[in-house]
């Protein structure tokens, strides 16, 4: 018999779910299909979710793994080609789908293993400045580890071209001790340096606020945490680029839903398609991003 629960509940406007198996826990928001929180039993949280977290209509709740499209960040700092898909003169950060609600099309149960599925069309709810006919799907497996699949399937005539993140925030113990694995060598954009290029040559660590968009980065990436002798692995497929992200102590002040020393416990690694890597969709063709996340121990 299976010991996985999964509950429907709601936190103040959003609807939510929350599945349980022997060893973790989940809880998916309907709005944006946002995971909001991951956890293994026994362990801290591999998910941040900020404690300010609001749960409101038409917004984004702060941390958990908002879905970024069908373009990133700024839309002024994306290709031409993205741009040219948008018709109104306001552009709001990362894209359009984070604040809507998205169709639960299933949460399927095989042993250990659940999957829900979403998906948005932007045929039956055209989305505002953006008229082209997208059908996004959104998968998420919970078994040993957490795998999730954003697909876009191009159903109108003309080629789409995008840019796209799983915009995850990762729980740490410290984020001043902690390092990322499997950056060295790649080149990265500086946002923080007016969008200058560098490369990275060792190891990353934080310093203080970082804001970089990594080029050509591998399949694997590792977050190595001492403090609680933990590495996170995200294992991808389908991306390029990811960025990197943490607002350090004044930036931490000023934003929404975020304790002002929440910056210590979090660090967000955004597995994307951005700059030249955004994607290009021909018609009736799929473009498919994968990551999978999981996690190992190590002695201090």
């Amino acid at each position: 018999m299976s010991n996985t629960q999964v509950e429907r509940v709601e936190l103040d406007q959003l609807i939510c779910w929350r599945i349980r198996t022997q060893r973790s826990e989940l809880l998916v928001a309907q709005q944006g299909a946002q995971i909001l929180a991951y956890q293994r039993d026994g362990q801290p949280p591999l998910i941040w979710l900020s404690p300010e977290a609001a749960y409101q209509r038409a917004q984004s709740v702060r941390g958990g793994v908002p879905i970024c499209w069908p373009w990133f960040g700024d839309l002024r700092r994306n290709p031409q080609a993205v741009q040219a898909h948008y018709q109104q003169v306001e552009a709001p950060a990362h894209g359009l789908v984070r604040g809507l609600d998205w169709q639960l099309l299933g949460i399927d149960e095989e042993g250990e293993q659940v999957t829900l599925r979403f998906a948005f069309d932007t045929q039956k709810e055209p989305l505002a400045g953006w008229p082209h006919a997208a059908l996004l799907q959104f998968e998420i497996r919970l078994a040993d580890d957490l795998a999730m699949s954003l697909q876009t399937h191009n159903r109108g005539e003309a080629p789409l071209t995008l840019s796209q993140a799983l915009h995850t925030y990762f729980a740490v113990s410290d984020v001043r001790q902690v390092s990322v694995d499997g950056l060295r060598g790649c080149r990265y954009v500086d946002t923080l340096q007016d969008w200058r290029e560098l490369r990275q040559d060792a190891e990353l660590r934080f310093v203080g606020e970082t804001d970089r968009i990594y080029m050509d980065t591998p399949a694997r990436l590792s977050i190595v945490d001492p403090g609680w002798g933990r590495r996170i692995h995200l294992d991808c497929s389908g991306s390029r680029s990811a960025v990197l992200w943490n607002p350090w102590v004044d930036k931490a002040r000023r934003l929404s839903q975020f304790p002002d020393d929440a910056w210590q416990n979090m660090l967000c690694i955004e597995t994307a398609n951005l700059l030249e890597d955004v994607v290009q969709v021909k018609p009736d063709e799929w473009h498919r991003l994968d990551l999978r996340l999981s996690s190992d121990s190590f002695g201090h």
